[in-house]
């Protein structure tokens, strides 16, 4: 088990932030509600997902027992997105590819960041809310109800990986929790969260000009995913508050 200095648990404050899934464990070592933010693309499509009625069963990456799981669940397992293009139909962890869905009620979403970090906090007894720009003002409302009662709450941009496995931090969702926190009081935050509030605000005005233009963007739009860039960019068009419960996402608003 990783040891972690108590004071990275932003102890001081109410509303943290840290990266990644060993953030994620530090923070939510005494925190009541965790945020997971991984805008491009898992916390996107989980909100496209549930707007159009599909439960979503986020599991680790490489997990053995997605097939198994989606065998036993009667639900649709996710593809790569590559993977999924050869095979019509399907659907991956591109947003779009749920978007043109049809009669999928259940849905196994591997992914290597967003969806292995939740699994990971649901495993450890984490409640869980997943935030993204398209949600990030109903994720803000649902939250300041719940710090009104007295909760504490980390909130983790998931970040991606670089080839070697470590983390990379990503710009996008520094982002998207910004653009949570900015609906929040500055007061009750971390230092770290302060940060990622004021660069949402840099953020906000030209929002797809810059998921476009940043390193994650870039690459998707590169290997010709740019309509799940541009459904990640719609900030604030839903409402969908993604709770996970007993292993999966449903709506809680």
């Amino acid at each position: 088990m990783t040891r972690f200095d108590p004071s990275h648990r932003q102890p001081a404050s109410r509303i943290r932030l840290d990266w990644g899934p060993t953030g994620a464990a530090a923070l939510t070592r005494d925190a009541d509600l965790a945020v997971v933010v991984d805008v491009l693309s898992f916390s996107t499509t989980v909100t496209v997902a549930l707007g159009r009625g599909i439960t979503v069963h986020p599991l680790r990456w490489r997990d053995e027992r997605a097939a198994e799981l989606a065998r036993e669940l009667d639900a649709n397992l996710a593809l790569q997105r590559q993977d999924a293009r050869l095979r019509p139909g399907s659907v991956s962890l591109s947003p779009e590819s749920l978007q043109r869905a049809t009669g999928i009620e259940r849905l196994v979403l591997p992914s290597p960041n967003g969806s292995t970090i939740c699994a990971n906090l649901a495993a450890q007894g984490t409640s869980v809310v997943v935030g993204c720009l398209r949600n990030a003002e109903a994720v803000a409302a649902h939250l300041a109800d719940e710090l009104a009662r007295g909760a504490t709450v980390a909130v983790v941009p998931a970040g991606e990986r670089w080839g070697d496995g470590s983390l990379r931090p990503a710009v996008e969702d520094l982002w998207g929790a910004g653009a949570v926190l900015a609906g929040l009081d500055p007061a009750l935050m971390s230092p770290e969260a302060q940060v990622a509030a004021l660069a949402y605000e840099g953020f906000r005005t030209r929002p797809l000009e810059h998921l476009l233009s940043c390193a994650s963007g870039r690459e998707l739009v590169e290997k010709g995913f740019e309509p799940d860039v541009v459904i990640a960019g719609r900030l604030n068009t839903t409402d969908v508050v993604p709770l996970l419960v007993d292993g999966a996402f449903t709506p809680g608003r």
